[in-house]
């Protein structure tokens, strides 16, 4: 079955301009600069079934410069359906997915990127200083996921000897 990944990183909501060929995520971050973004899957030992990201920063005349793996789990991209399907960890199916899947649904449903995206974010800050900002201009009013302020302790909760 398809891996969907062209859907997968339209999930994921990349601001950069990109092409998927096959599995792998190909992206210019800065126009006319020689550095490119690539992502791709990264395989577990399971066959067919992918456990994260591998992302790699790419130049045209000495390959590859740098790279990092970025797991599913360390993530919680799977946090909340395994936790809906009662999936066990280390088990071949916690924070990861197969492409075995059903008829009409992607094999990564029920996936939640935003941590994904996050690091992705950070990492290409790193190696295309600007680029994410200048494609994204108002990405703090698209979150799902707000963290209100703590509210300041009073008296009744200070600490006492």
């Amino acid at each position: 079955m398809s891996l969907q990944a062209a859907e997968f990183f339209a999930e994921l909501c990349l601001p950069h301009d990109h092409a998927v060929v096959g599995a792998t995520y190909f992206a210019a971050p800065v126009s006319g600069a020689p550095l490119r973004l690539r992502i791709e899957f990264t395989a577990t030992i399971h066959a067919d079934t992918y456990g994260g990201l591998r992302m790699a920063v790419i130049h045209p005349d000495r390959g590859e410069i740098d790279a990092v793996a970025l797991s599913f789990l360390d993530h919680g991209t799977f946090h909340r359906r395994d936790e809906a399907n009662n999936t066990r960890p280390n088990t071949k199916q916690y924070g990861t997915f197969s492409t075995y899947h059903h008829l009409g649904r992607p094999p990564w449903e029920g996936a939640v990127t935003t941590g994904l995206r996050d690091a992705i974010e950070q990492y290409t800050a790193v190696w295309f200083p600007g680029a994410w900002a200048a494609s994204t201009p108002n990405r703090t009013a698209s979150r799902s996921a707000h963290r209100a302020p703590a509210s300041p302790a009073t008296r009744s909760q200070a600490r006492t000897r």
